[in-house]
């Protein structure tokens, strides 16, 4: 699977499971422990490889340069928000507020990817780098989420 296909794969599953957690309610806690359970792993595991792998591969060219600075600062926004929505009791309405936060800066995040960054991206990298970057990754983050199921 090339990096791409990879990439905008696990942007779906972000996308889907986002929107079973805002059908949730304040009273469904067990539920939405499991769904932010599941988006917490997805959106790590996501983001070690594009920050190990994919990032490194595109940041030094001109092309791709500044949209890549960008998105490792969206990165460290999301991981706070994770970070603050896991150890937050799930049935208040500030969780929910926050959740909605978390999804409107990963919105915006894989809006530009796919877009500005990803058409950069396809300037600068052979589609022998395409392919190979993307079996990097899928093994990447076979290990990552062993890791943390384990």
């Amino acid at each position: 699977m090339n990096a791409f296909e990879l990439l905008k794969e696990d942007h779906k599953k972000v996308a889907e499971i986002f929107a079973k957690l805002e059908e949730t309610t304040e009273r469904a806690v067990k539920t939405r422990e499991e769904l932010f359970g599941r988006l917490q792993t997805e959106l790590e595991a996501h983001a070690k490889v594009e920050e190990q792998i994919f990032y490194p591969a595109i940041k030094d060219a001109e092309e791709t340069h500044e949209i890549t600075l960008e998105a490792f600062e969206e990165h460290a926004v999301v991981k706070t928000l994770l970070e603050e929505l896991a150890s937050e009791p799930k049935e208040t309405e500030e969780w929910s507020a926050k959740l909605k936060v978390l999804r409107e800066n990963v919105e915006h995040h894989v809006e530009e990817e796919e877009g500005e960054m990803f058409k950069g991206a396809r300037k600068v990298l052979s589609r022998e780098q395409i392919e190979t970057l993307g079996a990097r990754m899928e093994a990447a983050k076979k290990e990552e989420k062993k890791a943390a199921a384990g």
